[in-house]
């Protein structure tokens, strides 16, 4: 219980043991968006479409500024919010239908043994069929959405999964995130007696951008377009994403549906008498994308920050991280403290309860979810392999960035360059041999995704 003892080395301080007395088991809703940037919402300087749900959200608890994703692309970010490690220690580190083992322990497994009742809906992307990875099988009770990930890239399907088992669904007329609502509002209706987590995954605003009739045409005309095409997906769809006329509105109105989406949730939680009772947690599995027509350019979907998904520089990482408790989470609170989707799940078994596996790279971050000060990491660490094997970490306000092995480091002081636009390497030798040091033993290596192809000198 390192955590415990760290948070405990804060005294006096009386938030846990508030928490623990007053709501020993508060149900645990968790709205993960797919390739959402850090400024794709207005509470974060969004000012070309309006999020005001999720704006309500920050404006009702505690936002979060320097929260990180767990990789710059899908499958293992999900993986560390589900598991609780970094990319130097994870099972899955890149893209591609890679699934849990038996002997992954997830957040749904911690939970669903302290007593929740524990669902998924949405993209799971851990695990496909007869695998060990499929949900139920990794801590859930209840999934209904997508398994794979390249199937998840269709917002109109002919088909999606719910524990386990393929359901027909209409490829004209149900658009997919809204089937994952309606089927995640059931369940907290269902379980609303008894202590229950939600991890809603959606799909917005990953491409293909495809969204619903009547949310396009509150968007369709308000920007400047270029339509994207791809008659080769348009005919087979597994040639990519399909062609959109107006892919900007698409993309805004994407967005706008799921916030719409969030602010039902929130009116459900309160029809249920669950508004106290629920902590609501709202970020995104890394920064924004451009595919599909997606332009984060125009829409400074990255904010002030440099790059975008499948880069290492802040805005491919850096996402949204909202946290809402009434009574329990001070409204109208930001917050610098920095922290990562490998803390999720140490920070929510810590919430619930129950006992935080050992071995972890996350810690429990609740006392900052609480306004209260809480642990630090010394390091964050992020490596990425589509482009060659790449590196990040952070340290303070010390960002650190190595595009290749044979590279060298770039250096980048947080607190004053937020964009990374000034390497400060050659000005900071001691900074940048301290960072050396932690690199030569934060990780250990993987078969599936080695640094060298050279087997003989793989790390043991």
């Amino acid at each position: 219980m390192r955590s415990l003892i760290a948070f405990l080395a804060c005294a006096p301080l009386s938030g846990l043991a508030e928490v623990q007395q007053d709501a020993a088991k508060p149900n645990i809703v968790l709205v993960h968006a797919d390739d959402l940037g850090y400024g794709d919402l207005g509470c974060y300087g969004q000012d070309k479409f309006a999020t005001p749900h999720i704006d309500r959200l920050a404006a009702e608890g505690m936002r979060f500024t320097q929260y990180y994703a767990g990789s710059t692309v899908c499958a293992p970010s999900r993986y560390s919010l589900m598991c609780g490690y970094h990319m130097g220690h994870a099972w899955i580190r890149g893209n591609g239908e890679i699934p849990l083992r038996d002997e992954d322990l997830t957040l749904g497994e911690v939970l669903r043994k302290a007593g929740y009742a524990t669902g998924v809906f949405g993209k799971w992307g851990l695990g496909t069929e007869d695998t060990a990875g499929l949900p139920g099988k990794q801590g859930f009770d209840e999934h209904f959405g997508y398994l794979h990930h390249v199937h998840a890239h269709r917002q109109y399907t002919d088909h999606l999964f719910r524990n386990g088992q393929k359901v027909a669904v209409d490829p004209e007329k149900d658009w997919a995130n809204d089937l994952v609502t309606k089927e995640a509002f059931a369940y907290v209706r269902k379980n609303a007696s008894r202590p229950f987590f939600l991890y809603l995954a959606y799909t917005n605003p990953h491409a293909e951008l495809r969204v619903p009739e009547d949310s396009l045409k509150e968007y369709r005309g308000k920007f400047p377009e270029t339509p994207f095409v791809n008659k080769a997906a348009d005919e087979h769809p597994s040639r990519g994403y399909r062609s959109h006329p107006t892919p900007r509105a698409a993309f805004a109105a994407m967005i706008a549906r799921m916030d719409r989406d969030v602010g039902r949730l929130l009116a459900l939680l309160q029809e249920l008498a669950l508004d106290e009772k629920t902590i609501v947690l709202f970020t995104s599995d890394n920064g924004p994308h451009k595919e599909g027509g997606a332009d984060p350019g125009f829409f400074r979907s990255s904010g002030p920050l440099r790059g975008i998904k499948r880069d290492l520089y802040e805005g491919g990482i850096r996402v949204p991280m909202i946290a809402r408790w009434p009574g329990r989470i001070r409204p109208g609170q930001v917050s610098d403290h920095v922290w990562a989707h490998w803390d999720i799940l140490p920070t929510m078994a810590e919430l619930a309860g129950a006992e935080i596996p050992e071995g972890l790279d996350g810690l429990s971050m609740l006392p900052a979810v609480l306004g209260k000060p809480a642990p630090r990491h010394e390091f964050l660490y992020w490596e990425f392999f589509e482009r060659g094997f790449q590196q990040a970490v952070r340290t303070g306000d010390w960002k650190a960035v190595r595009l290749a092995p044979d590279k060298s480091i770039e250096l980048y002081d947080l607190k004053s360059d937020v964009s990374e636009s000034k390497d400060v390497a050659e000005a900071h030798p001691e900074v940048v041999a301290r960072i050396e040091t932690y690199l030569k033993g934060c990780r250990f290596d993987s078969e599936r995704w080695p640094v060298t192809k050279d087997k003989d000198k793989r790390k043991k």
